[in-house]
């Protein structure tokens, strides 16, 4: 099968939320229990780094979009990966390429740090970020609650070699 990656368009915002709602049903890839609507969504990422995967039927199966990790100056160059898919579409090593295009366009946007905080049971997108040149820096204990039980996060990050050296 062929895939194709793309930018998103408004008109792919239903499609993405389908497919974020897919992980958060999943209980392994977010904090969040429901999908939010579509204004609220783009008000929660960035403009620039959206990226959705495509099948050869021009159907949305994957997407990836980065997030502010702050609102300070000194850490507009740091942001948060978001990447998913629909759930026929895991584990057949698509993200790879959706990923190393958004780390690409990050750096051309001047990111320097890209992070992602990945529940410890979700091994298999721990294993997917380290693959593609996430080290891990810690686990952050307890951060907050899913369901009324208390989740750990593993913080993974990816250092730019281009950006950022100033």
């Amino acid at each position: 099968m062929n895939y194709e990656i793309r930018e998103m368009l408004p008109s792919d915002e239903v499609r993405v939320l389908e497919i974020f709602q897919q992980g958060i049903d999943g209980g392994i890839a977010t904090f969040e229990t429901e999908a939010p609507n579509r204004e609220v969504w783009n008000t929660e990422f960035f403009n620039d780094c959206r990226w959705i995967l495509e099948n050869e039927n021009n159907e949305v199966v994957g997407w990836a979009a980065l997030k502010p990790v702050s609102k300070r100056e000194c850490f507009k160059g740091v942001a948060e990966v978001s990447i998913y898919f629909d759930n026929q579409y895991q584990g057949k090593g698509l993200g790879s390429v959706l990923l190393k295009k958004m780390i690409l366009d990050s750096e051309y946007h001047g990111f320097w740090t890209l992070q992602s905080n990945i529940f410890p049971e979700n091994e298999a997108s721990i294993k997917f970020h380290q693959k593609n040149g996430f080290r891990t820096v810690g686990v952050r204990k307890k951060v907050g609650k899913l369901n009324g039980e208390w989740k750990d996060l593993v913080m993974l990050e990816k250092r730019s070699e281009t950006v950022g050296f100033d």
